[in-house]
């Protein structure tokens, strides 16, 4: 299939594809389940369960495009597709919401199709290409305004990856959208934005012809200011659901920071927190919908006491949180193990040493932002003891608690699943990182 004669339609499967692409579909499968009880009753469910299943198969086929031009077709269909979950509620603020979502992601879709537009011009094919398919003489000849093409697809892809200076729609969009909307736009859709760059830069355009060029470092500043911003936001926002958005900010920049290094080790600390990330932002936000679903509780300071009334979705969350800090065996100790090292193999004046510093300090404030709720949750303080007596001076016991406010298994189930495959990541990592290694080497 194409659409003129030099732009087919085709897609095809390899190992990108595939490291992607099942992470969308675990995801997706997960949080459709966790819907079926958070759902139940809403208003608008049938627009919800078409344009969720559209969104999953929009980013499924975005996976797969075998080319630029099937890639970004697929890549703005899944922005139409998913800006309805942000609307779902149908109130003012979630309107607002959705078409701050839609004008960010037109202005990223216009900056990027300005270096498709380019690349078009000096690229012997748009397909697919390990290594790009830019030669190197054409590059020499036309060097500045290759550069700003790549810096474009860059910042045009990077809106949906949350990058600064374009990434105030994330923390807007989540508070307002339904739970397992916000875990599967947290976990996967953005990641079409860190999968466009991959495939752009490293595919197409090639990565060793950034190296050293005024690209990267502006690439680096970039994501290394996305990183520490999003994490000092993220610790002074007082809303759950808005802080785990400004976490996704921060943690995206992780993998856009590892990619910048443009090297083996921090393409696959890259890779590898793309699904780290994706396991464990799945469960905070599920677990975030599900607080919220059966207490109403919006806000970190109102959540005393929570670990007594739920026990089983805040043991999920917090070893969720704890893998996102870092802490082994979890995945997420994995992925920035090779990403610290990364940074420091560069060599890169400057960037080499400060890459580490400010991913150590993120990584101290992830630990306040999301411990938080964990310290209030489980130990909320003598003086709340005896709030959850009853009349008879009985204490509540936490399973008599947890059969009142958990609910329907539905609920509960893929949070479990998740978590458990994010500390098995952490355990057995080998198979993953051997198969991501193979991939990062052929890259550049």
């Amino acid at each position: 299939m194409s659409i003129m004669t030099n732009f087919p339609i085709a897609f095809a499967v390899d190992e990108m594809g595939i490291i992607f692409g099942a992470l969308t579909a675990i995801i997706f499968i997960a949080a459709g389940i966790y819907s079926f009880e958070y759902m139940k009753g809403s208003k608008h469910l049938t627009g919800y369960v078409i344009f969720y299943v559209l969104a999953a198969v929009m980013e499924i086929m975005a996976c797969f495009a075998a080319n630029m031009v099937t890639f970004y077709m697929c890549f703005e269909l899944l922005t139409i597709t998913s800006m309805p979950l942000v609307l779902q509620e149908r109130t003012k603020e979630g309107i607002m919401a959705a078409l701050k979502y839609m004008l960010f992601s037109m202005f990223g879709a216009y900056a990027a199709l300005f270096g498709i537009f380019i690349l078009n011009k000096y690229s012997e094919t748009l397909d697919f290409i390990q290594g790009g398919s830019i030669s190197s003489q054409v590059f020499a000849e036309n060097t500045t305004l290759l550069l700003w093409a790549a810096l474009a697809l860059i910042i045009g892809f990077g809106v949906k990856a949350g990058m600064f200076p374009l990434h105030s729609w994330l923390p807007t969009a989540h508070p307002v959208a339904p739970a397992p909307a916000s875990a599967v736009l947290s976990a996967v859709i953005v990641k079409a934005g860190v999968l466009g760059i991959i495939r752009s830069i490293f595919y197409v355009f090639g990565g060793d012809k950034l190296r050293g060029t005024w690209v990267q470092y502006v690439w680096m500043v970039l994501a290394l200011a996305t990183v520490f911003m999003g994490s000092m936001l993220a610790y002074r926002e007082p809303v759950l659901k808005k802080r785990l958005a400004y976490s996704t900010v921060s943690q995206l920049s992780y993998i856009l920071f590892g990619l910048s290094v443009l090297s083996p080790a921090g393409i696959t600390g890259g890779l590898l927190h793309v699904l780290g990330h994706g396991f464990i932002k799945a469960v905070l936000f599920l677990s975030a919908g599900a607080i919220i679903h059966h207490t109403g509780m919006t806000r970190v300071e109102d959540m005393r006491g929570i670990g007594r009334k739920m026990p089983l979705i805040m043991y999920c969350y917090t070893i969720a949180s704890l893998g996102l800090i870092g802490i082994p065996p979890t995945g997420g100790f994995i992925s920035k193990w090779y990403l610290a090292m990364a940074s420091l193999q560069s060599k890169i004046p400057v960037f080499a040493w400060l890459g580490v510093v400010i991913l150590l300090i993120s990584a101290l404030l992830t630990a306040g932002y999301l411990l938080q709720p964990v310290m209030i949750g489980f130990f909320p303080g003598a003086d709340f003891a005896a709030s959850i007596e009853d009349d008879d001076g009985k204490a509540i016991t936490n399973v008599e608690s947890e059969k009142e406010t958990l609910g329907n298994i539905l609920m509960g189930a893929p949070i479990l699943i998740l978590t458990i495959l994010s500390v098995l990541l952490g355990l057995f990592p080998d198979f993953f990182v051997n198969y991501i290694e193979q991939i990062a080497g052929l890259l550049v």
